[in-house]
């Protein structure tokens, strides 16, 4: 439900409003208590899932570790002292004019649940976060969400094919280098007059079957432009690849399409590097290659097509279920559950089948060095499927509460001050409207910058009469103007697009509704997370 601002406008010269907000007001006053500052930005829970040979993920996942945030209802009244402030912070008497105007018309609030902290460590009070917020005007921000930007690059830029770029991150170099070692150990025994040149042919192998894995991830990137889905970029990394695609497919049938489109360009290569086999010597170094790529294609395929998470074919059971539930939750839960059986099902049986001879090795001729190598492979690909399983349970969730996230109800109230007012006068005017948050304007009420908590709480009471609230604020810049209509995945968006830790919220017709804390974003979003789907 969405809360409006109040109508008063600051007049000019001053940041005295013309009635007292009715409101009920925080225990304490502004920088009252120890801050609790948030960090630049708050977490990415977009990150990229591991990736398994050739797979695709979706943006991902939140961070975890974080404590949930603390009810204000859990706090004690004592741990404030109200009673120790000095008069620059501490509640005014009833004779105090309030910085703003309620609206005439009927005001909803933010969510009841929402426990985040007032702005400088007072609790946060529901009926005052969201009721009447102070309107300046917002000069030349009209309330748009800043604009998206690409996210970070993962390596080394090799192009941009259908305008996604596609990176290669330095653990590529890592898997190229072990796959030269052992593809060309396999080359001497098959190829003994190659020499030291054996290498040489390992390492275009390995270029080979890495551009084949960006086929693999290319055929999700076009199939998910296809359906509206944008692509952030696609990484090669090590284990293969991985497509981050921004947003959830929008029907099973699509999503199904969506996994299924990379094995299949993985068989059809597999096929074509065996088409292409037929035409050169057994034997030969073209044919050795060739040989290699179609095996490796096939090997690609096959284990994309297992039925679990993160993998395509996991992907592909997800729609299926969700297909005959209804529910998208439920077919995330069953592939998951379903990768989480399949990294068991590696870390015992591809020692086991190695050691057995099943996969082309005489079992005598298996030596201790093998067994522990193909013991670590497994662990490494059981622990990718098993993570990349437990990631696609979390992000599911995310998304399922993501619209939760609402920036007009984690609105900070915030009184408007001119450049030259003492922070001690600043604080005094805030603590009587009860609000938790400075917006420094001109003259003729134009936001200029954001005062920043931080710099508030390190100013000791003694000198706050003499220090002006200018020179404690950040600049306003256009990412720092958000709307107060985002939520979810675009407040995100837009936060992350822009790291700030407090951010000016304006409404569609360009007056001010407050202020967001980057913390306070962060906050609901572990507690959001919390709740059990």
């Amino acid at each position: 439900m969405d809360e409006s601002g109040g109508s008063g406008q600051p007049r000019s010269g001053t940041d005295e409003a013309t009635e007292r907000h009715e409101g009920p007001q925080a225990s304490t006053g502004p920088a009252a208590d120890a801050p609790r500052p948030g960090p630049e930005s708050p977490e990415d829970p977009t990150g990229p899932k591991p990736t398994e040979p050739g797979g695709s993920t979706e943006t991902p996942q939140p961070a975890e570790g974080t404590e949930p945030a603390t009810h204000p209802s859990d706090e004690s009244p004592a741990t404030h002292h109200p009673s120790d402030e000095s008069p620059a912070t501490s509640r005014p008497s009833d004779e105090s004019p309030a910085t703003s105007r309620p609206s005439d018309e009927p005001q909803a609030h933010p969510d009841p649940t929402d426990d985040t902290p007032s702005h400088f460590g007072a609790p946060s009070d529901p009926e005052t976060t969201g009721a009447a917020r102070t309107l300046a005007k917002s000069g030349s921000g009209k309330g748009r969400p800043p604009r998206r930007e690409k996210g970070p690059g993962g390596g080394l830029l090799m192009g941009r094919p259908f305008g996604v770029p596609v990176y290669v991150a330095p653990s590529w170099f890592l898997v190229a280098a072990l796959i030269t070692w052992v593809f060309g150990g396999q080359l001497d025994r098959v190829l003994p007059e190659l020499g030291a040149l054996r290498y040489l042919v390992s390492l275009f192998f390995a270029v080979a079957f890495y551009a084949s894995v960006l086929v693999h991830e290319l055929a999700h990137t076009v199939a998910a432009l296809r359906f509206g889905l944008p692509v952030r970029r696609i990484q090669l990394q090590f284990f293969g690849g991985v497509s981050e695609i921004e947003k959830e497919s929008e029907t099973p049938g699509r999503e199904f399409v969506l996994a299924f489109v990379g094995p299949l360009l993985s068989l059809v290569l597999s096929g074509v590097f065996y088409l292409a086999m037929q035409t050169v010597e057994p034997g030969t170094v073209p044919g050795v290659l060739l040989g290699g790529l179609m095996i490796s294609n096939l090997i690609v395929a096959v284990f994309n097509l297992l039925p679990g998470l993160p993998l395509d074919g996991g992907r592909m059971l997800r729609a299926v279920v969700w297909k005959i539930t209804g529910k998208p939750m439920s077919g995330t839960i069953a592939a998951a559950w379903v990768g989480r059986a399949l990294a068991v099902s590696v870390l015992i049986g591809l020692p086991l089948l190695t050691q057995s001879g099943a996969l082309g090795d005489a079992s005598e001729d298996i030596g201790g060095m093998d067994t522990v190598m193909d013991a670590l492979l497994a662990a490494i690909l059981a622990a990718i499927i098993w993570t990349g399983a437990g990631n696609s349970l979390r992000m599911a969730r995310l998304r399922e509460h993501l619209p939760e996230l609402r920036a007009r109800a984690l609105t900070r109230r915030a009184v408007p001050v001119e450049t030259s007012t003492p922070l001690s006068e600043a604080l005094r005017r805030a603590n009587d409207a009860g609000a938790r948050a400075l917006v420094v304007v001109d003259a003729d009420g134009q936001p200029l910058s954001l005062v920043r908590e931080a710099a508030i709480v390190g100013v000791p009471e003694h000198r706050r009469p003499w220090v002006a609230v200018s020179g404690l604020a950040q600049d306003l810049t256009d990412g720092m103007r958000v709307s107060a209509e985002l939520a979810g995945e675009d407040l995100l968006d837009a936060l992350r697009a822009n790291p700030a830790t407090e951010y000016l919220v304006v409404e569609e017709s360009g007056e001010i509704y407050g202020v967001l804390s980057a913390a306070d974003v962060e906050r609901a979003f572990v507690k959001a997370m919390a709740r059990p789907s």
